[in-house]
């Protein structure tokens, strides 16, 4: 009796070890040709997704029975997922188990077969949650995704990605703005409209991974969204963690806090501070207003995107007859020779970063530049009222613009604008106010215009190489002021609003790269890092403690198969 009991207990050990040999000894390896995700932003503030997957199963693996898909968060119901398989309706979908948030999809019988394809299509609507205030601009909502990616034990070779960014009805093609595109997919993103008259935004990248982490992002008025909808991330969302996950995540929660939520925690900090180049001590309570600053010191204690700083001090530096623009595209600067006296360091290095440079090279020198100025202005701060100095130089900026729209002549409006050119420059509503005060009638061409307009020069006769276009003829003018030192209204209008895009363009690039550069120095960001699991059984894939869950972000974690 005893040795058949031992028997027994062997006999259902092999039993069991025979049964997990044949689990284990499944492979999973595949290749996904096409990854094509469109992405809706919608006017009720939510998010609706549609995943497109072609997979090839190598022939060496087993079937793909399940693929797992990644959501932004928990905020979604699964009456609300919809799939098919080479477009077979898929009946069987439920909570995944091995992504923190998202769907698993079991494709039953019509699973891919060893060296076969097939084609996998998911939507989910109605994602809650998942804009946040814009980091840069507070009347901007931030709309920032990364798509589902499987585990690189899994996927081999190269995927061809494509991300449409569709964003909320209504809004017309100059209010969107796109965040730094990831590597290898092209910048700035493809603009144009869906057949719904949507506009999109297009990323692609021929060669891309589907086991690789993707940003994008983009930003829109809040106004076309829900107020309401304009989320803060919970704590857990920071950390990545679902809360009713707690129990079975306690014996790892010390592990999870210092292997994996920190450095999450990290990156997200990052990328919230991506734009935000001043140090957070320069917002330190202190006490009176620090006067005496520059418009550009100002600018940077304002926290104005650097481009625009770059384009201010380009003008202050033409208005002490410093430098000369000798073309616009590419933007080319001749300096002074002799330089004249009282200019400022920054002023300096900036005339210096364009002396006999590579595009590259000037990049750096002028990210070096605006890092020392940037620096410079936090040691002036240092002491003051962060709040009431940035209110005082609110009120200067709303002044000079008074002063400026005030102004009884063209001859006393052009001389004020002149003179405070720099602060003009800082209000929210440059553009417009500009467009509106000069459009309208002629303008008495400040004295330095010739030195930053090649196309005056040219069109005055003088030789300097630059652009051949011409200019509109000058309207007439009383007998107190000559036509040649008229401009319409019209041009001085455009080219000083188009001023700081021109600047970005022609000599730094994109300015979030550009940014984020200095920020390193001036604001540095923890390493990032990412969570990541392996997983047996389906096709494969990785969970994920959604590492973007930052004020501004609304990303999918991992996925893919089990």
């Amino acid at each position: 009796m005893k040795k058949k009991f031992i028997l027994s207990i062997v006999l259902l050990m092999l039993i069991i070890i025979l049964s997990s040999s044949i689990v284990f000894a499944q492979t999973y390896y595949f290749q996904v040709l096409s990854e094509t995700v469109n992405v809706y932003w919608e006017e009720d503030g939510t998010v609706s997704l549609r995943y497109e997957y072609i997979f090839k199963n190598d022939s060496s693996a087993s079937p793909i029975d399940y693929v797992d898909i990644g959501f932004p968060n928990a905020n979604y119901s699964l009456s609300n997922v919809s799939a098919t398989i080479d477009g077979n309706r898929i009946s069987e979908i439920e909570k995944s188990p091995y992504v923190t948030y998202g769907v698993a999809l079991g494709l039953g019988g019509n699973s891919i077969p060893a060296g076969q394809m097939g084609t996998v299509e998911m939507t989910v609507t109605g994602i809650r949650d998942v804009l946040y205030e814009d980091n840069h601009d507070s009347d901007y909502a931030s709309a920032v995704f990364a798509p589902n990616y499987f585990g690189d034990e899994y996927v081999y070779g190269t995927t061809d990605i494509t991300v449409y960014y569709h964003f909320p009805p209504g809004l017309n093609s100059e209010e969107p703005r796109y965040h730094a595109s990831p590597s290898d997919f092209n910048e700035p993103p493809e603009a144009m409209f869906d057949s719904d008259g949507r506009i999109v935004y297009t990323w692609r990248n021929k060669n891309g991974s589907a086991s690789s982490y993707y940003l994008f992002g983009s930003s829109f008025p809040k106004n076309y969204v829900p107020s309401g909808t304009i989320a803060t991330p919970s704590i857990w969302q920071r950390i990545g963690i679902d809360p009713d996950m707690l129990v079975s995540l306690g014996v790892c929660g010390i592990f999870a806090l210092f292997f994996i939520g920190l450095p999450i925690m990290a990156s997200k900090q990052a990328k919230k501070r991506k734009l935000k180049y001043m140090p957070p001590k320069a917002a330190l309570a202190g006490q009176g207003i620090k006067r005496g600053l520059t418009a550009v010191q100002a600018a940077i204690l304002l926290q104005e995107p650097l481009d625009k700083v770059l384009t201010m001090i380009l003008f202050s530096a033409v208005k002490k007859e410093a430098v000369t623009v000798i073309s616009e595209d590419p933007l080319k600067i001749e300096a002074s020779s002799p330089l004249p006296e009282g200019l400022r360091e920054y002023e300096k290095d900036f005339i210096e970063a364009f002396e006999g440079t590579t595009a590259n090279q000037r990049k750096s020198k002028l990210q070096k530049m605006s890092t020392s100025l940037i620096r410079s202005v936090t040691k002036k701060m240092k002491g003051f009222s962060y709040k009431e100095t940035k209110d005082y130089y609110k009120a200067l900026i709303e002044k000079a613009w008074q002063k400026v729209e005030n102004a009884a002549t063209p001859e006393i409006k052009s001389d004020i604008y002149d003179k405070a050119l720099e602060w003009t420059m800082l209000d929210e509503e440059y553009k417009d106010r500009t467009t509106k005060t000069f459009s309208a009638g002629p303008v008495i061409r400040p004295m330095w215009w010739g030195r930053y307009s090649p196309i005056y020069r040219t069109n005055m006769g003088r030789s300097v190489t630059g652009s051949k276009t011409s200019v509109p003829s000058a309207p007439k003018m009383s007998s107190t002021s000559s036509a040649g030192n008229v401009l319409p209204g019209a041009t001085f209008a455009a080219t000083m609003t188009n001023s700081v895009q021109t600047f970005s363009q022609k000599a730094i690039g994109n300015v979030s790269s550009f940014t984020s550069g200095v920020t390193n120095k001036t604001n540095p960001v923890p390493k990032s890092s990412s969570s990541g699991g392996s997983r047996s059984g389906g096709s494969g894939g990785s969970s994920c403690a959604c590492a973007c869950a930052c004020a501004g972000c609304a990303c999918a974690c991992a996925g893919g198969g089990r």
